[in-house]
């Protein structure tokens, strides 16, 4: 009987250790270095390829010749993609400045005089925060520098601790661990808002005890992956009628008066909605700014952090309001 072909493992094979002070410089290749930080920004071996114009099994067998040529094990899979091992780390906080060295090499040769920034950055973020107040941060940034390459990715999910994926991310809540340098980004609050025609139709609940009466929006809480966003921690025994895992939804529907929403006040300042019980209901959540260790020191990360840092600052009034 002719044998089953198994399909093939394009997972980096184990490198043979050599010991310290064997490795020699010219046998690491540049191009076997972008391999590794490609698959270190985004966590998987085709994502990396995609970014990098080629076949994932052409970033395997990169980075298994690096690892050779090294002898050190530089990648290992996690629960949600391939990670840095410490050997890992430290080379590749090593090749982003051979990666920037070759950018101005070519700024150099087609006569660009004033440095620009270049490289990758991918951020993650909930999705409002994400596209209100991040989107802006990452245009203006793109505009000053048209060689960078801004990659935004939005959900409203719990910050992972190891750094797979990203270089910034931007979560609510205070994550735990030091595998990731994190900073206190600003606080948002939500409130309770419905439409005028929701009021004018059922009238407007006089305490949050009264809130049974009215049908809520609000997440899925069986989907929901930030504990902070919790119901319960702040409107306990009430259940939302209409939920859904997108904020923008959620504002939809209060909009065309589904309920009442609780919604981010930054979310609704635009929308006409009508802020309900604002002295009994108003949560205060933070977010934080989280940053791949390896990648802090990297001037287009530093760069991407700083304008963040500025748009919330001057976001401040639509973030908190009184």
């Amino acid at each position: 009987m002719p044998s089953r072909s198994r399909p093939a493992d394009t997972s980096p094979p184990p490198p043979r250790r050599a010991g310290r002070g064997t490795v020699d410089p010219r046998r690491i290749r540049a191009d076997d270095l972008r391999c590794l930080l490609a698959v270190t920004r985004t966590g998987r071996l085709v994502a990396a390829a995609d970014a990098l114009g080629v076949d994932h099994t052409t970033v395997s067998r990169r980075i298994a010749a690096l690892e050779k040529s090294l002898g050190l094990r530089l990648m290992e899979r996690g629960a949600e993609g391939w990670v840095l091992t410490d050997a890992g780390k430290a080379v590749s906080e090593s090749a982003r400045a051979i990666e920037d060295a070759l950018a101005r090499v070519a700024e150099a040769a087609s006569g660009q005089d004033s440095p620009s920034l270049h490289g990758t950055v991918r951020v993650s973020a909930p999705d409002a925060f994400g596209t209100v107040v991040a989107t802006p941060a990452l245009a203006r940034i793109r505009r000053d520098h048209p060689d960078l390459q801004v990659e935004l990715i939005t959900a409203t999910r719990q910050l992972a601790l190891h750094p797979a994926g990203f270089d910034l991310a931007l979560a609510i809540g205070r994550p735990a661990g030091n595998r990731l340098v994190t900073e206190h980004l600003t606080d948002y609050a939500l409130g309770l808002y419905a439409s005028d025609a929701y009021v004018e139709r059922y009238g407007c609940p006089a305490s949050a005890a009264e809130l049974r009466d009215h049908p809520l929006i609000f997440y899925i809480e069986s989907m929901l992956q930030v504990g902070d966003l919790d119901i319960e921690r702040h409107l306990p025994g009430i259940t939302p009628a209409f939920s859904s895992t997108n904020v923008f939804a959620q504002l939809e529907a209060t909009r065309l008066g589904a309920g009442i929403g609780v919604l981010p006040a930054f979310l609704t300042h635009r929308s006409g909605l009508r802020r309900l019980l604002p002295h009994e209901v108003d949560i205060r959540l933070p977010i934080t700014l989280a940053v791949r260790r390896e990648a802090v020191s990297h001037p287009a990360v530093r760069a991407v952090r700083a304008a963040l840092r500025a748009e919330a600052a001057d976001r401040a009034a639509e973030l908190l309001p009184r």
